[in-house]
């Protein structure tokens, strides 16, 4: 059964919200301050972490980057009505996705369920468990990649999209077929999030310049054909 952990300083809303949880086999467990939802996700292993943007000790995003110093377990991020740049940090800080407040909790419960799914399918399906490049190594199984020899910290959506990409190096993946993949919401904000997410993972990949962008098409892994492992 899932565990997931919701970080948010509002007391009211984790027994509601568990119990509705519990009624899609997850397991929700709480923390109302930082300290202590670090504290639990260093004891425990959990499947996803849910965080507010408005937290005591320190606020979400600050906390999205301590969690994504150590794991790269599945974030989403509850954020303002409207706030869109709130939503844009959270994507840049390494976030998955986000939910607006107030929200509805079957809402919330889907967003979780996507991203779960998403990891999942992730996982190779063939006896094709490594994609050697050269200078680059994506192994599907453990979720590691290696550039230059240097394993690289990814979250799980830039995995995703790196992984996608490599599965058919010099294919143009539009923003569409990158949307469907990653599972957008609201597409003028989501076209804006694969720009992010392309430009967090290109950063990691520095100095390799692998991923290319032909404008007005959508982005290709430029390297050669990937050896047998």
């Amino acid at each position: 059964m899932p565990r997931i952990l919701l970080i948010d300083d509002d007391e009211h809303l984790a027994a509601p919200l568990a119990a509705y949880f519990a009624r899609f086999d997850f397991v929700l467990d709480s923390a109302t301050r930082p300290s202590q939802g670090l504290a639990r996700l260093r004891a425990s292993a959990y499947d996803a972490a849910i965080l507010d943007v408005m937290l005591p000790e320190m606020d979400g995003f600050a906390l999205c980057r301590e969690i994504r110093k150590e794991s790269d377990i599945p974030i989403v991020m509850l954020t303002a009505r409207g706030d869109v740049m709130d939503r844009v940090v959270g994507l840049e800080l390494g976030a998955d996705d986000y939910l607006p407040k107030p929200f509805e909790p079957r809402e919330l419960v889907a967003r979780v369920q996507t991203i779960l799914r998403r990891r999942r399918n992730g996982a190779p399906t063939s006896r094709e468990q490594r994609r050697v490049f050269q200078d680059l190594v994506i192994d599907l199984e453990t979720r590691e990649v290696l550039r230059q020899g240097e394993r690289l910290e990814l979250t799980g959506t830039e995995f995703e999209l790196l992984a996608m990409l490599a599965a058919e190096p010099g294919k143009v993946f539009s923003r569409d077929d990158i949307l469907n993949r990653l599972r957008g919401h609201e597409a003028e904000l989501y076209t804006r999030a694969v720009d992010i997410v392309v430009s967090r993972l290109r950063r990691k990949l520095e100095p390799l310049d692998c991923i290319k962008t032909l404008r007005n098409a959508g982005y290709t892994l430029a390297v050669g054909k990937a050896e047998a492992p």
